[in-house]
């Protein structure tokens, strides 16, 4: 959800920053404050269990009333197994190329939502030429320049209607599209007459195309100069159609999606395990200092899987 937040930060103050790392609305806690709480509960669970064995493993063996819970704890074997686990799983880790295919995959999908937002088919170049092209105070010509505007529309409705689901709901059927005024009865026969595999979106343009040769032929429009204009911009407004048509028909290969995903969630199902503190006493490399909270792991956490969900 693209939220806007320029006024709010706008001014070069002291509080601007906070102000923007503070909003809620469309911000990332918004978006992954469920997947965070899910892997700050795992990690703490498995971290919870690792050290009350540490602790408390002297009391499982010597009190024999409780003996049969011991399954549940682990051994010093199976400890020390724990803490090789531990090692290897951080130092396998970071061989996922997470920065690398989240990075391409970031690029792509924000490329295409930009192309998208940037060829959407605004049909106010068409309404001026229309306009000052199309000639004639009376009631016919009036008729004539609503009529091609009318398929403009058209257009635009049954490209949106395909591509978004807010749109879909408005007009679900060709009848709501009917009732709306977009489209008349006999539109609508010529329109289902016509079969085609495919989202005929394109049947709008040909009318278009008919009406103003027969408004030329007719006078209406005055010379073939005018005409050339507006059937130049119209087929401008048609690739704007085309285009948002193609990134909808074929979108990101599912099987690229899919390895991004995996990475993502394969490099925090290690580090939930990779990324605990390990008892300072055993003397492993890099584990002379236990801090409880993995500051670093979970702000990796927020970028990478930010990043996935942004995407």
């Amino acid at each position: 959800m693209t939220v806007t937040y320029s006024s709010k930060v706008a001014n070069a103050t002291f509080f601007g920053f906070h102000r923007l790392l503070l909003k809620w609305k469309g911000s990332i806690y918004k978006l992954l404050y469920r997947e965070f709480i899910v892997f700050a509960t795992l990690y703490t669970a498995i971290s919870v269990l690792y050290r009350y064995t540490l602790s408390n493993s002297h009391l499982i063996k010597c009190c024999t009333e409780v003996s049969h819970f011991t399954a549940f704890f682990l051994t010093g074997s199976q400890k020390r197994f724990f803490e090789k686990l531990s090692i290897y799983c951080d130092k396998y880790a970071e061989q996922i190329p997470v920065t690398f295919v989240l990075g391409f995959y970031v690029t792509l999908v924000v490329n295409r939502w930009w192309n998208q937002f940037v060829n959407l088919p605004w049909p106010d170049r068409l309404m001026f030429l229309i306009s000052s092209c199309v000639q004639g105070r009376d009631e016919y010509g009036r008729l004539i320049r609503r009529t091609l505007m009318r398929y403009v529309n058209l257009t635009s409705l049954l490209i949106f209607r395909s591509v978004s689901t807010a749109v879909y709901k408005r007009f679900p059927t060709m009848d709501h599209v009917v009732g709306a005024g977009f489209m008349t009865r006999h539109e609508r026969k010529i329109f289902d007459d016509l079969k085609s595999p495919h989202l005929k979106y394109w049947v709008p343009f040909v009318w278009f195309g008919n009406l103003a040769s027969k408004a030329r032929n007719e006078g209406r429009i005055r010379d073939s100069v005018d005409l050339q204009t507006l059937m130049n911009e119209m087929n401008k407004f048609r690739s704007w159609c085309s285009l948002l048509f193609g990134y909808d028909w074929v979108g990101i290969p599912l099987v690229y999606t899919q390895v991004v995903t995996l990475a993502v969630y394969t490099f925090f199902f290690a580090c939930l395990i990779g990324r605990q503190f390990l008892d300072t006493d055993q003397g492993y490399q890099g584990h002379d200092l236990d801090l409880y909270v993995p500051i670093f792991t979970l702000l990796q956490f927020f970028f990478y899987a930010g990043w996935l969900k942004v995407s």
